[in-house]
């Protein structure tokens, strides 16, 4: 089963400061702060793991390391074989949480961070 993208972005977008950008011509990308966390696109979402998770996910039937993003410990799920549609939505809330630790102080404690 695919995952629904229309329920995910309405669940990344709902996240604190989170906002909707097209780029590279059709890809829906949810970013905080001008920083990406999410990718919505082909029936694919895409999102940040912490790195000890990494391995562990993209080993899962429908997850796989993300194109161009896996360097940066990011995960591309085609299939809710394994992770099922509440797992999705707590993986883009710990994505979001992820990139809004890595920004500066003052931003991260307007996030309650």
């Amino acid at each position: 089963m695919k995952p629904d993208l229309a329920e995910l972005e309405r669940c990344a977008l709902a996240l604190p400061g989170a906002t909707l950008d097209v780029k590279w011509g059709d890809v829906r990308v949810a970013c905080v702060d001008g920083r990406m966390f999410a990718t919505f696109h082909r029936e694919v979402v895409a999102y940040k793991v912490a790195p000890d998770d990494f391995l562990a996910l993209s080993g899962l039937p429908g997850v796989r390391p993300a194109p161009y993003l896996a360097r940066a410990r990011w995960i591309a799920v085609s299939d809710c074989s394994a992770l099922t549609m509440t797992d999705l939505k707590a993986g883009l809330a710990t994505s979001w949480k992820l990139v809004v630790q890595k920004l500066p102080r003052a931003r991260r404690a307007f996030y309650g961070l």
